[in-house]
Parts: C-alpha cells; structure tokens; sequence
C-alpha cells in the first residue's frame, strides 16, 4: 500500500500541467523562438503580451550588452542582452508591473532565460534582457543587485541561441552596442499546453 501511495504521488508531482505561449521574434540578424510560462509567471507574462498585442514593441531594439569583459566595476559578473523600447521614456511604454521574484515562480535565470531588466523592484515595464550561459547571481537571493530580490524571469528561448551570442558580439561601448539590432516583429504563436 505505501508502495502504491509514493508512486502516485510521485505521477502526480512528475505530470505537473502548464500553458506555455510560443513567441516569435524577428531581428535584422535572424529568428528567435521563445516560450513564456503564463502559469507561474502570470503578472509579468501578461504585461510582455499587452506589449506585443498591442503593437508597443514596433519600436524594440537590443541595444545593451554585458560580457565577462566590459563589465570591471561589477564583483558579480553576468552575461545577458538587453532590449525593448530604450533608456528614455517612450510614448508606448505601459506603467510599471509587481515584481514577481524567482523563489515563487520558479523560473530560474539559466541559459536563454528570459526576464524584466529593473531599477528597483516594481519598477519593470518594457525592457527585457536574455542571458547568455546560467545566472544564479540574478535569482531571487543573487548577489548582482543589492536588494536581493533578483529579477522576474518569466519564459525561455528555444531556438536561435546563436542569434543572441551574435548580438552579445557585437562592437559595443561601455555595454552600449554601437549600432543596436532592430526587431521588425515580434508576434504570439497560441498557447500550447504541456506537461512540465
């Protein structure tokens, strides 16, 4: 009987159900697939929909990025990309959302991660970064932001890895790219449901 019990428990927590939402983004160096985690990321999932159904990101752009080289005066280093509508307040930008921290999502800041850049926490609104390679430091509890309530991770990338390490590459000042990348579309491709 205790046998039947641990293996019923152990289907039930191995057959744990979601939604993913399949996301595409088109960039002038090539294709980024990309899966959001509605389920466990629900306020930070909905504001990056209202920003692509809405055509707020007409304007997105990479134009940020951080390697183990340009970044001397950080003791904790971290390798993402970071884009959205820009540094300077834009006409499309929508108000600022509730940080969703990583140790109730669950989404951890690994390689491809996708995740709200911030100030302070509730202070995400259109800026994203990708990482590059995992980021525990960025994780509820990290060490790369003072506060120690990390950054709201909230999908994946599935394909086009290279596209992002391409971007990573590229001449840059100060984390700045020289010339940014500019997104001709990013569009929702339905909702799949699956088991996690």
């Amino acid at each position: 009987m205790k046998k039947h019990v641990l293996l019923l428990t152990f289907l039930m927590v191995s057959c744990i159900h979601e939604t993913v939402i399949p996301i595409s983004m088109e960039t002038e160096l090539g294709s980024i697939q990309m899966v959001l985690y509605p389920d466990r990321a629900p306020i930070t999932v909905s504001n990056f929909l209202m920003y692509v159904d809405e055509n707020r990101y007409k304007d997105f752009h990479f134009y940020r990025v951080v390697h183990m080289e340009n970044q001397p005066d950080n003791d904790v280093k971290i390798e993402v990309i970071q884009g959205g509508l820009g540094f300077d307040k834009h006409p499309m930008e929508l108000p600022t959302i509730i940080h969703e921290t990583t140790d109730k999502t669950g989404i951890r800041h690994l390689n491809g991660t996708l995740s709200m850049a911030r100030l302070e926490p509730g202070t995400a609104s259109s800026e994203i970064f990708i990482c590059i390679n995992d980021q525990p430091e960025l994780d509820y509890s990290g060490k790369r932001n003072p506060d120690g309530q990390g950054f709201a991770a909230f999908g994946k990338v599935i394909s086009g890895m290279d596209v992002i390490r391409k971007i990573q590459l590229l001449p840059e000042t100060k984390q700045m790219l020289d010339k940014v990348v500019k997104v001709n579309s990013i569009q929702r491709n339905g909702d799949i449901d699956r088991d996690r």
